[in-house]
């Protein structure tokens, strides 16, 4: 986002927000499901300037995958 750019859209949005106070709010709702799901890795940043997505890393690997299953 651009902070050099104004609008004219009313800000409500609280400097501070009590969660633990609010009604409906669920710590960690989904975090079992991420976790079964995903894996998180690091790429170094050499890597990353060539793979700058979750989707090219993917197509990369599945490629790399189906090379070396032959």
């Amino acid at each position: 986002m651009n902070s050099n750019q104004t609008t004219n859209e009313v800000d409500d949005m609280r400097e501070e927000y009590d969660f633990a106070n609010m009604e409906g709010c669920v710590r960690g709702k989904y975090a079992k499901e991420f976790s079964v799901n995903a894996t998180t890795v690091l790429l170094d940043s050499d890597v990353a300037k060539i793979f700058p997505d979750s989707a090219s890393v993917n197509e990369a690997l599945r490629t790399l995958a189906r090379v070396l299953s032959r």
